[in-house]
């Protein structure tokens, strides 16, 4: 039987980092591939942009991408609130993919779209639910024959999140239609706003309460909308930056 080591450390040197359509962490989608309008570039740094390091990746569809919840702060806990669990019953950090983690370590499956290694190496990646400037520290890729398990247990979140209606409202339709990349955006801001971003703690306040996220170059406002039958969240305005 062999003794754990008391004082060993390990340092992870970022290989690479992220630009993504999501500047800020609020909104981002819980989980990859919810939002599958969402684009990102994986950018390899020195020396690890050299396009050896890729050789044949071309050929998988999807990458595991581990990364550093760089935003998080250092202390964890053992008990966190997981958002599926309405932000109120406690488990094990290591019950959960909260980001609150000891070594604040993340892993991401991602659809791999194209690489560009004209100068050093991007990877185009589809679904990706990380903020920008991300550090990656290894990139691996998925085999569904060993990786897909679907008769496993998925505990408290046996099934995808259920989406929400979002509307529109004049105003925001016509700040889209100006827009290059109209149908592109739409399509981010009902897969992501349809995920519900809102504190779960905070779902039962007043509807009027305006909340924002941000989406590539604009803020998008909205607000809830209570009925007897379910929620709409309704986008009340685009604000370009």
């Amino acid at each position: 039987m062999h003794n754990a080591p008391e004082s060993e450390s390990f340092t992870l040197a970022p290989i690479g980092y992220v630009e993504s359509d999501y500047p800020d962490k609020f909104g981002i989608p819980r989980q990859p591939g919810l939002a599958p309008a969402a684009d990102a570039n994986l950018i390899l740094v020195p020396p690890y942009n050299d396009p050896l390091t890729v050789r044949g990746l071309d050929d998988f569809s999807h990458l595991w991408v581990t990364f550093i919840f760089h935003q998080s702060p250092e202390r964890w806990t053992p008990l966190v609130r997981p958002p599926r669990l309405g932000g109120n019953r406690k488990v094990g950090v290591f019950a959960s993919r909260s980001t609150h983690r000891p070594n604040r370590l993340g892993l991401s499956l991602v659809k791999l779209a194209g690489i560009d290694t004209r100068q050093g190496v991007r990877l185009k990646l589809e679904g990706c639910d990380l903020v920008s400037g991300t550090p990656i520290v290894d990139i691996k890729p998925y085999l569904p024959w060993a990786e897909a398990r679907p008769d496993a247990s998925a505990g408290f979140a046996p099934e995808a999140p259920r989406q929400l209606q979002v509307s529109f409202s004049q105003q925001a339709l016509e700040t889209l239609a100006a827009r290059a990349d109209s149908a592109t955006l739409h399509a981010l801001i009902i897969q992501v706003l349809g995920q519900d971003p809102r504190p779960a703690y905070k779902r039962e306040e007043e509807s009027e309460r305006v909340y924002g996220v941000r989406l590539r170059d604009v803020d998008v406002k909205f607000c809830a909308l209570q009925n007897d039958e379910a929620t709409t969240l309704e986008v009340v305005a685009i604000d370009e930056a």
